[in-house]
């Protein structure tokens, strides 16, 4: 299995050398309960490992009722446990919600339970409302702080002096020499500079946010500094799919997609008849929610395989995380059967 920390690529190899990822966000559905959802998880998990993807990652969000990954680590904790090679990683951890210390004595229990199986992606927004932000008792400001939270996490991970010296001796049990691989999360340049000043694994959020993915992935590479951890730029790429062999179908449960994507973020639980949801993705508010998830492939494995090829290319991406779309748990699986398959022809 590859890793940043052992492997880096340009984004031009051919696709069945790249590897292929996973981000699940713990979705509840319509009539489930938050304890099925989380079940579907351990399903999905299970799934990757068994088709061959590289990474699982879970999102931190809270006061969101359709997502139940807003403790990433706990979560990983127990697909872990049922589950047996495939790498679990927070999609990410929002560290101004945190202090530094607990983050890094959770993933440093995680790595002491599952050695070289766990990653920490990192993010800089709250994942949350202002009100929520509230309730987790931390200040807006906090996320000004977060590339020195960023080093002070790193510190406590690491064993050498100089990572002593910057905890002020403070020691992170779990946590201190497990150096537990880090990753920033963006959607913007910031997380592109900071990744390359701090010579770290940059995974870019352009599932829901493609605007400046071009750019930040050229920020990243030209900037790069080496570290300890990675000797050259490496990036990880979002981007949803749905394939089945049938592409109508694909085309349906992309259609299906949309509707409940704008309706999520349009009506924040409100319910709409299907002419006001017409009316609402026509409008401009619609439309902008639409474009967020404009880096999709849908159709056939040999179109999603293409698609994605592309894709990669454009991203410049050394990585691939798929968010796969579907309207049932078997559908989703399905998405993932697919893809594997066309992507080892």
């Amino acid at each position: 299995m590859t890793s940043p920390e052992t492997r880096s690529a340009s984004g031009t190899e051919s696709h069945s050398a790249l590897p292929l990822s996973v981000i699940d966000f713990a979705t509840v559905r319509p009539g489930q309960s938050v304890g099925e959802a989380l079940q579907d998880s351990v399903l999905l998990a299970q799934k990757a490992e068994e088709l061959g993807y590289e990474r699982v990652w879970y999102s931190e969000h809270h006061n969101m009722p359709a997502i139940a990954s807003s403790a990433p680590a706990v979560l990983m904790a127990h697909i872990a446990s049922h589950t047996k090679r495939i790498r679990l990683g927070s999609g990410g951890v929002m560290l101004p919600n945190h202090s530094p210390i607990v983050i890094a004595e959770q993933f440093g229990t995680l790595a002491e339970l599952h050695p070289g199986r766990i990653d920490l992606g990192l993010g800089r927004a709250p994942g949350t409302d202002p009100q929520t932000l509230r309730a987790l008792r931390r200040e807006p400001s906090a996320a000004e702080k977060f590339p020195d939270d960023v080093r002070e996490l790193q510190a406590f991970l690491g064993d050498s002096p100089t990572d002593m010296a910057r905890t002020r001796g403070i020691v992170a049990v779990p946590g201190r020499g497990t150096k537990v691989p880090l990753y920033i999360l963006g959607s913007s340049l910031f997380g592109a500079q900071l990744a390359a000043a701090y010579g770290l694994p940059y995974a870019f959020a352009s599932h829901f946010a493609p605007d400046a993915l071009e750019q930040a992935s050229a920020v990243y590479r030209s900037r790069f500094t080496p570290s300890e951890q990675l000797a050259e730029p490496y990036m990880i790429a979002a981007v949803n799919v749905v394939a089945d062999d049938d592409a109508e179908r694909a085309e349906r449960e992309l259609h299906w997609y949309r509707r409940q994507r704008v309706k999520l973020m349009a009506g924040r639980g409100r319910d709409f008849s299907d002419a006001e949801l017409d009316m609402i993705m026509e409008s401009a508010g619609g439309r902008q929610i639409l474009h967020m998830i404009s880096n999709t492939a849908c159709g056939d494995g040999p179109a999603v395989r293409d698609y994605l090829t592309d894709f990669a290319r454009r991203a410049g991406a050394d990585e691939l995380m798929i968010a796969p779309i579907g309207s049932t748990v078997e559908r989703i699986h399905g998405s993932l059967d697919v893809l594997r398959r066309a992507w080892s022809d």
